[in-house]
Order: C-alpha cells, then sequence, then structure tokens
C-alpha cells in the first residue's frame, strides 16, 4: 500500500466515477483502475460497488476512506513542513466559518491576506456549525470559527480563542420600536416578523428564562436563514426585527428590551487536537487575536 495508491483512492471516492478521478489524477483509466484492484487486494476487501459507469464506497470502503483522507492529509501537512514554506507564508489555508462569523470576518481576513500574504491560498467555506464540524473531523478544514454553544464537548476537537459580541433585537432606525422612546416588551417585538439564525439551546433557554414561553426561538422566530447578511438585509429593507450580534447588523440600532435582554454571540476556533496544524494556520490565529482586541465585548 503506497500514499500514491490512498491518493487515488481519495480522488475516486470524491469523484465518483473512474472517467473523472483519472482526468483529475492525469492517469489512464486502466492505470487507475490497477491502482485501486491492487489497494483492494492488499486491504482484504473491495471499497467500491460498481454501478455501470459509477461507482458507490462499500461500508468497508467507507471506513478505509475516513482513514486515508487522514493520512494523505497529514502527508501534505508533513510536506509542506518538509519544505519550510516560510512559516507559512505560503502553501495554503482552508477556513470554515459559519453565519455570524462568516458576516464579520470573511470580508476582512480575505483583505488582510491579499495584503499581507498574497502568496497564500486561502479557502474559505461557509456552512452552518454541524456541517463545517464534520468537515473539520474529515479533514476538508483545517479550522473553523463557529457558535461554541452549539459544539458539543469532545476529544477530538480543540476550542481556542473564544469571544462574545454583544447581541440583541435590532431593528433598521426608523423602525415604530425604535421611535417611541420606552423599552420594548417581548408582546411588542412579536407583533413583527422576527428573524434570525438557528440558534443553540443554550440561547433557546436563556430567552425563555427572560421572557417566557412565548419567546421559545421555535415559535417567535418566523424567519429562519443560516445566512446573517441575509436576515439583516431583511430588517433593513422591512419591519422585520432581526436577533443577532450588533456587529453583524451594520446600520440597525438595538431595541431597548424590558427586561434588559444583555445577551452575546460567543465563537471560537476550533481544530482537531490530535492533528499536526497546517503551517499557515498561525497566521489566522494572529490575525484573529487582532480583530478580537478590536471588537469583541469586554
Amino acid at each position: 500500500m503506497t500514499l500514491v495508491q490512498l491518493r487515488h483512492f481519495v480522488m475516486l471516492a470524491e469523484l465518483g466515477t473512474f472517467v473523472q478521478a483519472s482526468k483529475a489524477l492525469y492517469l489512464t483509466q486502466p492505470a487507475l483502475t490497477r491502482s485501486i484492484q491492487a489497494l483492494e487486494d492488499e486491504l482484504g476487501g473491495r471499497l467500491f460497488d460498481r454501478l455501470g459507469r459509477r461507482i458507490a464506497l462499500t461500508p468497508f470502503g467507507h471506513e478505509v476512506l475516513q482513514r486515508a483522507r487522514r493520512l494523505v492529509s497529514d502527508a501534505d501537512a508533513l510536506k509542506q513542513t518538509g519544505k519550510g514554506l516560510h512559516a507559512g507564508l505560503i502553501g495554503s489555508l482552508r477556513v470554515g466559518l459559519s453565519s455570524g462569523p462568516g458576516a464579520l470576518l470573511s470580508t476582512p481576513l480575505m483583505l488582510h491576506t491579499a495584503e499581507h500574504h498574497p502568496r497564500l491560498q486561502l479557502q474559505i467555506s461557509r456552512g452552518n456549525t454541524a456541517v463545517l464540524i464534520e468537515a473539520l473531523r474529515e479533514q476538508l478544514l483545517d479550522a473553523v470559527v463557529v457558535d461554541v454553544r452549539s459544539v458539543r464537548p469532545a476529544a477530538d476537537l480543540q476550542i481556542t480563542q473564544t469571544f462574545e459580541l454583544a447581541a440583541g433585537f435590532l431593528v433598521r432606525p426608523d423602525h415604530p420600536l425604535a421611535q417611541h422612546g420606552q423599552a420594548v416588551t417581548i408582546d411588542e417585538v412579536l407583533a413583527y416578523p422576527v428573524a434570525s439564525t438557528p440558534l443553540s439551546d443554550e440561547v433557546a433557554r436563556m430567552l425563555i428564562g427572560r421572557y417566557g414561553p412565548q419567546a421559545n426561538p421555535d415559535d417567535m422566530v418566523t424567519l429562519r436563514c443560516d445566512e446573517t447578511l441575509s436576515i439583516v438585509e431583511v430588517a433593513r429593507r422591512s419591519l422585520a426585527i432581526v436577533l443577532t450580534a450588533d456587529a453583524a447588523a451594520e446600520g440597525l440600532v438595538r431595541l431597548d428590551m424590558t427586561p434588559p435582554l444583555d445577551a452575546t454571540a460567543r465563537f471560537g476556533l476550533v481544530t482537531l487536537a490530535q492533528r499536526q496544524e497546517a503551517p499557515a494556520l498561525r497566521i489566522l490565529r494572529e490575525w484573529l487575536s487582532g480583530w478580537i482586541g478590536q471588537n469583541a465585548a469586554a
């Protein structure tokens, strides 16, 4: 079994056909077939079921794929380290950002990379927290910045550089509830559409404890979307009320609630605990520390 064979296997599993995989690998189809058959012979089991022109992983293939990806990824990281890569100043960095961090960090992180590390290949992936954590575990991402309240504690995950941002119910400045000059009740909020990204159980319990069962996000939120920028734009262009971090809602104002909400959004950098970090991850850590110092809630 060789690393080359494992690379062939991973590529074939991802693309799903020998035609596409052989093109991506710059191999002939017979050569790729021989490579996969040799790997199957050595491992002692079929990796794929052949379904006409397409293929599907066998249960054994699914188990092998996770380990093969880890081996290939670790080999790539070792190769990068071996070449030096100027302490991460060149190479690649794959970062996942959930909704709130995506709205706040995507553009400034790309601007910083373009200005200070022009040879670094930065890939930003967006998605909900569960999807990004799974991609991290499959080593498709080097790190993710997500809502840490939604991350289940696990031995294979390491959470660092946590930070909090003030959050609340926000509206456009000319909204009727922003104009009547007194604290707003939850009943007044519920007279309007409420927009939010999916909220953690911890936040839901806090809202219910503060304002009663009617503040349960399952019932209160009428406009739910994974993308923070979209729900903020809806609030800018309508009388909808958005529940999000203040920093992600430029141009909106926070409602003064009674009782006070005093909420925060809590985010953090998540990596795999047992994996050798990509050299360029140092750049993200240093940049994120500076961003947190300027923007996080005291």
